[in-house]
């Protein structure tokens, strides 16, 4: 591919205030120092080595949803990325100006969900995340970031979570989701702080900010299995980290101490995360080893393998199943980075009667278009993401079914939004609220 094949992204700037604020205040010398610091102190030999070891062949560009969807255009690409950004920044020895950090910054944070598909793609297995995220490491380390991303990864600072959750409003929601619960369970407790518990469940902030449901629901199904868990009051209950996502390291190290030290203040044997990839991929894979922990302090369970656990355990009892017909979306990180694909269907089987699989399905599904942080770049980003996923609405139409099963916070919204603006007419669950709907309760009222 030419140079004059890689002018798209100038073309397709979108104005962000705080790249706009960001880029002013950068100079050539600074930008070379960063990006020195970066690839040479940070990253080393893994980065040196997809360097050159990528042959720029384009195999990548069928696994990118943003590259299908734009008609294969390779400004989309994998490698057309890599191109434009950190193989720039390496041919170049960090010698760019203020205004291509502006582009590079826009394709890292936006055009990219370090979904990792097109790794299946690369005869010689580069990961693009892993590239593309040392952009944003360098972004971040310059100040350019965009507004809402950033607004987030404030709010961790702030408060320990992505929402802005003060302290007592956490245990507020608590509170009122058991008063809740019983209503129809009226033995239900939610446990605060128990020391020696079994598990200890954790969820990301939106849940007591947006889906307070889902919290209600999760107690029902552990009082009703008969679990011995609990949550924790105090900061560190909320595990997502956008910090990860716009490049603060030493803040997504902070997050993580701050989860790991509180589950071991409360001594149980393991920590349950909710029904989130992003979050259980910082909790599992990058935040621990930022911290430079060759172990996790606590062992680590996402709720698709503990839901697993309840049902063959005979935890769980169904009343019924789910009778209408579903498909399965795969969250790329609990899947491509988890392997947890069995675990899910055989959840899901068990709880539907009617399971419709999505063409391409399993690690090869398609990204739902918010993650890797995406989502949470804003309002500003939203049409590049809905344009950029035409083939998942392509995907989920194929199917000929109205309910998509996903298990991640993220996928949700992605999901919703897609949905909504290619008029497909179909509604998103969490395995939490099918188990929910579909258990037997001989707790309840």
């Amino acid at each position: 591919m030419s140079a004059t094949e890689f002018s798209g992204i100038a073309e397709r700037r979108i104005e962000d205030a705080n790249l706009v604020r960001g880029v002013a205040a950068l100079t050539r010398e600074r930008i070379e120092r960063v990006v020195k610091a970066v690839t040479r102190g940070e990253a080393g030999a893994r980065l040196a080595v997809y360097h050159e070891t990528c042959m720029r062949c384009g195999m990548c560009a069928d696994a990118c949803h943003y590259c299908i969807s734009h008609d294969g255009d390779p400004t989309y690409s994998p490698v057309g990325k890599m191109e434009q950004t950190m193989w720039k920044l390496l041919r170049t020895g960090g010698k760019v100006d203020p205004d291509d950090i502006y582009g590079m910054a826009q394709i890292a944070y936006t055009e990219c969900n370090l979904c990792r598909r097109c790794v299946h793609y690369c005869p010689v297995g580069i990961d693009t995340g892993y590239v593309m995220s040392l952009v944003r490491r360098i972004c971040h380390r310059l100040g350019v970031v965009p507004l809402y991303i950033q607004d987030t990864a404030h709010s961790h600072s702030g408060t320990m979570n992505q929402m802005w959750v003060k302290d007592d409003e956490w245990v507020d929601s608590l509170v009122w989701q058991e008063d809740e619960a019983r209503s129809e369970i009226p033995a239900l407790r939610i446990p605060f702080d128990k020391e020696g518990a079994d598990f200890l469940y954790s969820v990301i902030a939106p849940e007591p900010k947006f889906r307070t449901q889902l919290i209600y629901q999760a107690a029902v199904i552990f009082d009703q299995a008969g679990v011995d868990w609990t949550m924790p009051s105090s900061p560190g209950w909320d595990n997502s980290d956008m910090c990860m996502f716009t490049g603060d390291y030493e803040m997504m190290g902070r997050l993580k101490r701050c989860h790991f030290e509180m589950a071991q203040k409360l001594k149980v044997r393991r920590i349950v995360m909710g029904e989130c990839g992003h979050a259980f991929r910082s909790v599992y894979d990058v935040g621990n080893r930022w911290l430079g922990w060759k172990n996790h302090p606590v062992p680590i369970v996402h709720s698709v393998e503990f839901f697993w656990e309840l049902l063959t355990e005979g935890r769980i009892r169904l009343a019924k199943k789910f009778e209408e017909p579903v498909t399965i979306h795969d969250p790329c990180n609990i899947i491509r980075g988890r392997g947890l694909m069995d675990k899910l269907r055989e959840v899901t089987h068990a709880l539907c009667s009617n399971v419709v699989e999505m063409s391409p399905t399993r690690e090869h599904n398609l990204c739902c278009c918010a993650g890797g942080g995406v989502i949470n770049c804003g309002p500003p980003f939203k049409g590049v993401r809905l344009a950029g996923n035409k083939a998942k609405a392509d995907q989920l139409a194929a199917t000929g079914v109205h309910t998509v099963v996903a298990p991640c916070h993220n996928c949700h919204g992605g999901l919703e939004d897609i949905i909504h603006h290619y008029k497909l007419g179909m509604d998103t669950k969490f395995l939490g609220d099918l188990i929910y709907d579909c258990m037997e309760k001989p707790g309840a009222a």
